[in-house]
């Protein structure tokens, strides 16, 4: 991923665009994060977690209430799942896998198509990172899962669930690698090497 690191307020584009993460003035373009200007795209390299419907996230439930549950989804937005929209009962801690539906103007979220998900580790890495780990088609995160055993949620939200029997150590340390690498070209023949190794 080749690309211009940009800063807040420096001109990307001589022309009035619609890019996320920019805003126009007098006819042009400028950049409101730091981030990598690759494309016509611009990816935020840090930031907080904006819901989006159709996000698919990892989320801790927080609070058991008579109608559903609250979820903790790593912003400061709570989101609620319905018990309506579940089979099973979940108790506070547990860890679900689950597709945002709605998000309103108050940033109220619903989440639906709940999964417990099996005991495991929590990794909380940069949400705007979250793409380059589960990589082209799942491509990266298919990568880790082969060659460590594990089985890896990774959720848009920045919540990344580490389970199974297999090598979490090796899968935790890849991703890690990937999120502090992700603006880098190479990358994914760089985190195959280091797996192959870990292995041995």
């Amino acid at each position: 991923m080749q690309g211009k690191i940009v800063i807040p307020g420096e001109m990307i584009s001589e022309r009035p665009e619609r890019i996320a993460y920019a805003f126009i003035d007098n006819g042009k373009t400028y950049s409101t994060v730091v981030g990598l200007f690759s494309e016509g795209k611009l990816i935020p390299l840090e930031g907080a977690y904006e819901p989006f419907p159709d996000d698919y996230i990892v989320g801790i439930i927080s609070e058991v209430r008579f109608s559903g549950y609250s979820v903790d989804t790593n912003c400061p937005y709570v989101a609620f799942l319905s018990s309506r929209e579940i089979r099973e009962r979940y108790e506070m801690g547990n860890a679900i896998f689950a597709k945002i539906m709605k998000v309103d103007e108050v940033k109220n979220i619903d989440i639906a198509d709940a999964k417990k998900l099996p005991p495991g580790n929590l990794l909380k890495v940069s949400p705007v990172k979250i793409p380059r780990i589960i990589g082209k088609k799942n491509s990266m995160v298919d990568m880790i899962k082969a060659a460590t055993g594990c089985d890896i949620y990774p959720g848009r939200n920045g919540y990344v669930w580490i389970a199974g029997k297999g090598n979490a150590g090796l899968a935790e340390k890849a991703i890690r690698m990937i999120e502090a690498q992700a603006h880098t070209t190479g990358l994914t023949d760089r985190v195959a090497v280091f797996l192959k190794s870990g292995k041995q």
